[in-house]
């Protein structure tokens, strides 16, 4: 996966006082294990180990992130998330690169299409943050749209049919791009007329919060489509005063704000963490949306919670909490023509 460093342009002349900005902290964020482990104080064995599993999938976490783990702790669920570990280069059976057929769907370049309504862009293979689980960390971004020009047999295509109401854009992050792009973007989306919601999926509010700024909100309340973001937190110890404050900002202006999260081995495979996380997300006024059964993609089968588990979870979560503050447990299927409910 690519790693951006934003424009030099784009920093401030006096960053070096100035609150960081969000292409600042991209710039900045730690990319070596070696760093990552000296700066929480890890043994040297978890720094050896990092640095082999890096070499196929490479770290990257930005520093407002960092901040949220507790130094000296291997086993800390926000490090666990972040961390390469040697398990991520085993081969396990039933574990692939493309575990959702993502290939299966493309309709033309970066154009994905897997249920009724609605379509996806790949607008970018940038992401603020490499989570280890991710089920696009073998996806071929080299081959996805870098330009307007290159967008535009994908955007023909949205425009050809009819029956597509909802264009989600994804990666990648695609808050990593510049605000006047996706401003462009979404102006062109809100051309077609059928288009009648941009839902926008992104990790940066969660690990860079400064990125929720006046140039954002414009964009996405500034067309006649409905906008809709959809963020993704695991655990509560990611939603600290600042994620509080940038949520905050989305939702004050008009913006629904759905959660999604992914059942993980050692980060949030217990009702008390979960419970916890959905409390907090209904505090702040986001909706807990979706809890993934993870996907089955080569180097996180360290990761994976049966699924007979997460269903004891989830009736624990519906004994403790309201219906709302509830996720639906999920899992994508190749084929289907919608999330499939386990619980």
């Amino acid at each position: 996966m690519t790693i951006l460093a934003a424009p030099t342009d784009s920093v401030r002349p006096n960053s070096r006082a100035a609150e960081p900005t969000w292409h600042d902290e991209l710039r900045h964020a730690i990319r070596d294990p070696a760093e990552l482990c000296r700066l929480l104080r890890l043994p040297p064995e978890v720094a050896a180990e990092a640095a082999l599993a890096a070499a196929d999938f490479p770290l990257f976490v930005p520093r407002p992130y960092l901040a949220r783990i507790k130094p000296g702790d291997p086993s800390d669920p926000l490090l666990r998330q972040v961390l390469p570990l040697g398990e991520e280069r085993a081969e396990i059976p039933g574990f692939v690169i493309d575990p959702v057929d993502d290939a299966a769907a493309q309709l033309a370049p970066g154009l994905l299409q897997k249920y009724p309504g609605r379509a996806l862009l790949i607008t970018t293979g940038v992401c603020a943050i490499h989570c280890r689980y991710c089920f696009r960390r073998h996806y071929p971004y080299s081959a996805a749209p870098k330009s307007f020009a290159a967008w535009e047999p994908a955007l023909a295509c949205i425009a050809a049919d009819s029956s597509l109401a909802e264009v989600l854009l994804s990666g990648g992050d695609p808050l990593v791009l510049q605000d006047d792009v996706l401003a462009r973007l979404a102006g062109r989306l809100a051309d077609i007329p059928h288009v009648r919601r941009l839902r926008i999926h992104t990790r940066l509010p969660i690990v860079i919060p400064q990125r929720v700024c006046d140039d954002l909100l414009a964009w996405l309340t500034g067309t006649r489509l409905t906008p809709m973001v959809v963020v993704h937190a695991n655990h509560p110890a990611e939603l600290d005063g600042a994620v509080a404050r940038a949520l905050g900002r989305l939702v004050d202006a008009g913006i629904p704000v759905l959660n999604q999260s992914v059942l993980l081995r050692g980060v949030n495979d217990t009702a008390d963490v979960l419970a916890e996380l959905c409390e907090r997300l209904a505090d702040l006024r986001v909706i807990p949306y979706y809890l993934h059964q993870l996907d089955a993609v080569a180097g996180a089968a360290h990761f994976d919670v049966p699924e007979s588990f997460g269903r004891l979870i989830i009736e624990q979560l519906q004994s403790r909490l309201p219906g709302y503050a509830v996720p639906r447990y999920v899992r994508e299927v190749p084929g289907h023509s919608s999330k499939t409910g386990i619980a």
